[in-house]
């Protein structure tokens, strides 16, 4: 009989899966099916269990046959007790064997999971900045998540529903022609009277679902916007409080409705089919009761109860059956997904030959004609060559969106260039094993990004095996020890996620403190302090001046005085180095650089320069 709840999943193809209907070919199914042959002997033992226990789920139907003709007509209670047991029996073993096949799918699936996802994390490391830049970082996360997850619903689900179904479907047409042919053609005949309703009000019901769906979206929406920390405090800054209300009870009240709707649906459904199982058995004993008593057959009230007891069996395995190509065409679209993101190409690592080199690193840069652009209609950065020396420090400077911040990137390859070439003592960075030029090579981005931890977690995340002495010798440099002395659990305070439980000083300095703990042979500041009030600017200020005087460095738009004890000053300008030199020399150039000093570089009085506010967006 079919389930009285009815139909809760979608059972047809919506217009936007029939229209990206992915095209199922030999390479594809060979390469769906080779995340299944390492677990070959586990599929062959959920294999024989599906076909034991699809016929141990049938006997019960055929022995209640036994139970009637034999134990109860013939008055035999020996046969009575002895079809019972065993009608018992056959069932507890089709529940133990049904057990060990649940077990084993399930075990396969994790397992098939378990490396798909991290065949998947490994291929998104692998991905360059262009990647995480260019796609939607939700549409990441659901191939990560919810397709790979999908895939346990398919071996879980569709592979073993067509098994188990096909075989169950089989066995109960042979048993059913077995007891009488003519009584088997009227029930296959009446089958279709338990799908028409099924698929009808699946469909209608599937309809107000995804009005409820869209709804409940708009609702968690409404939530996720009004009841965040920002957004509650933009409400209340606003007095949109009653306008919020208002759309909150708007799509609660369709919500309400609709919930209505499917409940009522659902209720019609299942008065139609109870009213559709009722007529395919009364066929089947019409029919029955007509060979018995017309043509003098030797069909028994036995054989009717089974052929009876057999046709509520087959209704659940034809209906599925009939809907697995929707399963099907799901699950290539799926694995299509998946697919897509293992084979896209690996834009930037580490060649076969890569370059270790044993001395210590220097953190000597050259750039030579380099040349780079995120689409090939815009370039960003064009014929760009300079030099940076050992112990050196080099400041760049420049309008917003003028390629500062991507130069910088070049070096530790997050971007590869277009064109030219960007060496690393004296070794194209192309050419170096990329761990190598990474762990030389320091960055305080404009954006502080902390990890939801302690202060200790996230500064062992540059050193790992970092003693207590090395974390507060970092964090003295970067000016925040003091800071830390006064928590309550000192390098194990909380800072929240993305450290929203520090200030931006704050963040930026543990930052700072992150970066020499690795201490890198290059350190580059991309706008450390943008964006911060003048204390905490002065603080960090305070803490990079002594780092370059110490290190190989390059300072991206920093307070004057800094840009000042740099050796060389780059202005960079449409994606070309407009000027270069010292900054009295650039002064008496009166180009770039001086429209910047003058309208962007404060003064206390005309001889004292106060601080470099020259804060900027992302290049």
């Amino acid at each position: 009989m079919p389930p009285v709840g009815g139909p809760r999943r979608q059972s047809f193809l919506t217009e936007e899966e029939k229209k990206n209907r992915p095209k199922v070919t030999k390479e594809l199914l060979v390469r769906i099916f080779s995340y299944l042959k390492p677990y070959w002997k586990q599929l062959l033992i959920v294999l024989i269990a599906i076909v034991i226990s699809s016929v141990f789920n049938l006997m019960p139907s055929v022995l209640t046959g036994k139970i009637i003709d034999e134990g109860l007509i013939g008055r035999s209670m020996n046969k009575l007790i002895l079809f019972i047991v065993l009608s018992l029996a056959v069932t507890l073993g089709a529940n133990l064997i049904g057990v060990l096949e649940s077990y084993m799918n399930t075990w396969i699936a994790q397992h098939i999971t378990y490396d798909m996802r991290n065949k998947m994390y490994k291929q998104l490391q692998k991905m360059s900045q262009r990647f995480f830049t260019s796609n939607n970082q939700g549409d990441i996360i659901t191939r990560m998540t919810s397709d790979i997850a999908g895939v346990q619903q398919v071996i879980t689900g569709t592979l073993t529903s067509i098994l188990s179904n096909s075989i169950t479907l089989i066995v109960a047409i042979v048993v059913m022609f077995q007891q009488n042919w003519v009584m088997a053609l009227v029930g296959i005949a009446v089958i279709p009277l338990f799908i028409i309703p099924t698929r009808s009000a699946g469909k209608t019901r599937w309809s107000i679902t995804t009005e409820s769906q869209a709804c409940s979206d708009e609702i968690n929406g409404i939530l996720n916007e009004t009841m965040s920390v920002s957004g509650q405090l933009l409400v209340k800054l606003f007095g949109m409080e009653q306008v919020e209300y208002d759309k909150y009870e708007d799509a609660n009240k369709r919500m309400v409705k609709l919930n209505i709707r499917e409940g009522m649906a659902g209720r019609w459904f299942r008065v139609a089919l109870s009213t559709f199982s009722s007529i395919g058995p009364m066929l089947l004993y019409l029919a029955g009761g007509i060979l018995m008593m017309k043509y003098n057959s030797d069909l028994t009230v036995g054989d009717i109860t089974v052929l009876v007891a057999l046709l509520g069996r087959m209704y659940g395995p034809v209906n599925q059956l009939l809907n697995i190509q929707v399963d099907w065409i799901r699950s290539m679209a799926m694995f299509t997904r998946i697919f897509e993101y293992y084979d896209m190409p690996v834009e930037i690592e580490s060649p076969a030959d890569a370059v270790i080199p044993q001395e210590a690193a220097k953190g000597e840069v050259k750039f030579e004609n380099v040349g780079f652009y995120y689409e090939k209609e815009r370039q960003i950065l064009s014929d760009v060559n300079f030099t940076l020396e050992s112990g050196k420090c080099i400041a760049v400077v420049g309008p917003s969106g003028s390629g500062k911040s991507t130069l910088v990137n070049l070096i530790p390859r997050l971007w590869d260039v277009t064109s030219g070439t960007v060496t690393f003592d004296n070794v194209d960075v192309r050419k170096l094993d990329l761990s190598y030029l990474r762990e030389n090579i320091g960055i305080v981005s404009q954006e502080t990004y902390l990890f939801n931890g302690t202060i200790r977690e996230n500064l062992l995340y540059a050193k790992p095996d970092a003693t207590e002495e090395e974390l507060i010798e970092a964090c003295k440099k970067a000016n925040i020890y003091d800071f830390i002395e006064k928590q309550e659990t000192g390098l194990d305070t909380v800072v929240g996620n993305r450290g929203l439980k520090l200030s931006g000083g704050e963040k930026q300095r543990i930052s700072i403190a992150r970066v020499l703990l690795k201490d890198p042979a290059l350190m580059i500041f991309d706008e450390a302090t943008s964006a911060l009030d003048s204390i905490s600017e002065q603080k960090i200020q305070d803490a990079i001046e002594p780092l370059i005087e110490s290190r190989t460095s390059i300072l991206i738009a920093h307070r004057l005085s800094t840009i000042l004890s740099a050796d060389e000053i780059l202005v960079i300008n449409n994606g070309v180095i407009a000027e270069r030199g010292t900054h009295d020399e650039l002064i008496k150039q009166g180009g770039v650089y001086t429209q910047l000093y003058e309208t962007q570089f404060c003064k206390k009085d005309n001889s004292q320069p106060e601080v470099f506010d020259y804060t900027e967006g992302e290049d």
